[in-house]
């Protein structure tokens, strides 16, 4: 019976538009699925190309400065991008795409036993010199910190799994949870090879978190929690 309530997740039925098609070239793609999978590509892309990051910004690295300026950066590709998405070209809720609090009782919990359950690890990971090389250089005090990482995660969170995972669902099923996993693992590309690889458990969790609780928000503030530890950790961050 528990383990019955705590695997009972919702139905992802899709509706008319979900299930549109449109032909190119013989092809019949799913229109939303197509334009979600799209839209991801792009704006990764464009984010991992720096375009839009002054030289200026980019000569200073992984400095908290810089990583406050990407975030800024994804809040736009990441977040206002695939809402306009959403609304204009959809014409669809964004509460359909991981934007409500969903279960949020369920979600409260289970981020908060998953962060707990993190914690020892992540403390003894944030030291090991791997991990220390990589974002001692972003060490700032634990609010800064939490601020930069609020607005490059929750976009993040929207864009691979609020927006791309949940128009998967509805069209090809449980699978939508496996395929935006790709996005996610590739975004990681550049980083420590131990936190690369974890990405493929860790983002698993975070689909199936979301999935079950038809929100984003738990996945994202989980999210947000472990990577400011694992920086203050390695930077030695103070509080303020």
């Amino acid at each position: 019976m528990a383990l019955a309530r705590f695997t009972a997740g919702p139905a992802y039925e899709p509706d008319a538009a979900d299930a549109r098609t449109v032909r190119v070239l013989g092809l019949d793609l799913p229109l939303r699925a197509t334009t979600a999978l799209a839209v991801v590509t792009l704006v990764l892309l464009f984010d991992f190309s720096r375009t839009a990051i002054p030289p200026e910004i980019q000569a200073i690295g992984r400095a908290a400065a810089a990583l406050r300026y990407q975030a800024l950066e994804r809040v736009i590709l990441f977040g206002l991008v695939p809402a306009l998405v959403v609304v204009l070209a959809f014409r669809d809720r964004l509460t359909n795409y991981g934007l409500g609090l969903g279960d949020w009782r369920w979600g409260i919990g289970l981020a908060t036993a998953g962060s707990a359950l993190m914690t020892p690890i992540v403390v003894a990971v944030g030291s090991n010199p791997q991990f220390s090389g990589y974002y001692g250089i972003s060490g700032a005090p634990v609010g800064d910190l939490l601020l930069t990482h609020l607005l490059d995660l929750v976009p993040a969170e929207f864009l691979m799994r609020g927006f791309v995972m949940f128009t998967l669902l509805r069209r090809i099923g449980p699978l939508g949870v496996v395929v935006a996993q790709l996005p996610f693992v590739f975004a990681h590309l550049g980083k420590p090879e131990v936190e690369l690889f974890s990405t493929i458990l860790g983002g698993a969790v975070f689909g199936w978190l979301d999935w079950r609780t038809r929100s984003i928000w738990w996945s994202a503030l989980g999210h947000v929690y472990i990577l400011t530890l694992i920086v203050a950790v390695a930077s030695g961050a103070k509080p303020a």
